[in-house]
């Protein structure tokens, strides 16, 4: 079934310190909750909101970007129910629907993220490509 909403509601990047030496940068994203939501679409469909959140930390202590929003999926009401109970139950997604939740939001996150850290003078925490020169001895005369 599809995605049909994605929304930010809190976004947080700040510079704490000034870079000084080797930095380690992680990501991490978390599914904070998982609950019903009655939206209508030409009728009443069944929701499921994934609130989530998305940290990229700066160590030591240099900065921090944190995105905090929800995914609203598009589901058939029996398959929802089964989602609702094994989350209330064991706080746990099918590998199936979490793979597609979490890709969803790491490609947007990480976006956001990537010109977040541009904003305030970070280093991007994902690997970009660039381009290595050659030593002149390579080039052919």
């Amino acid at each position: 079934m599809p995605i049909v909403g994605f929304n930010i509601n809190k976004i947080l990047a700040e510079k704490t310190a000034q870079i000084k030496d080797k930095l380690n940068i992680t990501s991490n994203l978390n599914i904070k909750n998982v609950e019903q939501e009655k939206v209508t679409i030409q009728k009443s469909e069944d929701i499921l909101r994934f609130d989530f959140e998305f940290t990229t930390k700066y160590e030591p202590k240099v900065g921090n970007i944190i995105i905090e929003g929800n995914i609203l999926y598009l589901d058939e009401p029996k398959n929802v129910k089964e989602v609702l109970k094994k989350w209330k139950k064991s706080k746990e997604i099918s590998p199936k629907l979490m793979q597609q939740i979490f890709n969803t939001i790491l490609i947007r996150c990480n976006i956001k993220a990537l010109e977040l850290s541009q904003e305030i003078a970070l280093p991007p925490h994902l690997r970009l490509p660039k381009i290595e020169a050659k030593k002149p001895e390579d080039y052919i005369s």
